[in-house]
């Protein structure tokens, strides 16, 4: 079974106990998702089965959607509510909306963070959250990230007892962003400390969160005899905007030796071409100038028909 399946993560899992629990549906270990979600953040998180594991790195290059929450006024070691508390800066007064928002504008763009202690990020050859566990502390490598666009959603919510204020929003940003600091940064634009109380993905991989199905969902159909394939889309889903081409009967045998096109003969010069043939993607080739050809950038399905 090949394809890509649009998952929505419960909250309390980790990405990796999703795939771990696909492989027991699908009865495969060729799975792999395209992009983490932490275990308290719940939406898509595409899943890659077969051949479909091939597409995983050209999903993470879409961007993604979250809907999240950020409260002001304190702060913890993870950056959301999972870690103990290490600042607090009660407000007098709330911010008003168009000053919130008027931050979130200027957070906008190419971005540098710096990523949490508490994540995947390998540093020496060990991750992060290793480190913070054992109470260590190590440079961390500061990260690009593109912030398409940062928003509230509702006006804010400010508790006169506790002195927190939270503030609903939605953030549009690159792959590798991490929208925990995202929300810790707007604090510290503030002025006090935040975290991120809420977060929920909403698209990811060209998938938005009503094309998803959960785990719960596809173990019923299992034990109904359902066909899971078609709960899967194409592994071509993840190649579909960029230019395609349909293989010649004498093209396929070239491509199904890892051999080179002539562009004159595909009639482009795209720097990346799918290469279609018989109703499936068959691979990814991209192109050489210097030469004029079309050579292979990711093989995907070479299989005979029959």
């Amino acid at each position: 079974m090949d394809g890509i399946l649009p998952l929505y993560k419960d909250r309390g899992m980790t990405s990796n106990d999703a795939v771990m629990k696909c492989r027991g549906i699908f009865q495969t270990r060729k799975v792999g998702h395209s992009g983490t979600l932490d275990p308290n953040v719940d939406g898509v998180l595409p899943i890659c089965i077969g051949k479909g594991t091939k597409t995983v790195n050209y999903l993470m290059q879409s961007g993604k959607k979250y809907h999240g929450e950020v409260t002001l006024g304190f702060a913890t070691t993870t950056e959301d509510l999972d870690g103990e508390k290490v600042e607090e800066t009660p407000l007098k007064q709330p911010f008003n909306d168009d000053q919130i928002q008027q931050m979130m504008d200027s957070m906008t763009g190419e971005i540098i963070q710096i990523p949490p202690m508490y994540s995947a990020v390998k540093v020496h050859g060990k991750r992060l959250y290793e480190y913070a566990r054992a109470g260590e502390e190590v440079e961390r490598p500061q990260r690009k990230a593109t912030i398409k666009s940062f928003k509230l959603t509702a006006p804010s919510e400010f508790n006169t007892a506790t002195g927190l204020q939270k503030v609903k929003f939605e953030v549009e940003c690159s792959k590798g962003t991490y929208v925990r600091t995202l929300a810790v940064d707007l604090g510290k634009k503030l002025g006090v400390a935040a975290v991120m109380s809420d977060l929920t993905r909403l698209q990811s991989g060209g998938f938005t969160l009503d094309q998803t199905i959960s785990l719960a969902e596809l173990q019923k159909l299992k034990d109904h005899g359902e066909n899971l394939q078609k709960v899967l889309f194409p592994v071509g889903f993840a190649f579909r905007k960029y230019p395609q081409a349909e293989l010649t009967d004498f093209q396929w045998k070239i491509v199904k030796n890892g051999g080179f096109l002539q562009a004159k003969y595909m009639h482009t010069d795209v720097p990346l071409l799918v290469l279609n043939f018989s109703g499936k993607t068959r691979a990814l080739y991209k192109y050489d100038a210097a030469k004029k050809v079309y050579r292979p950038e990711q093989m995907i399905d070479l299989t005979e028909e029959g």
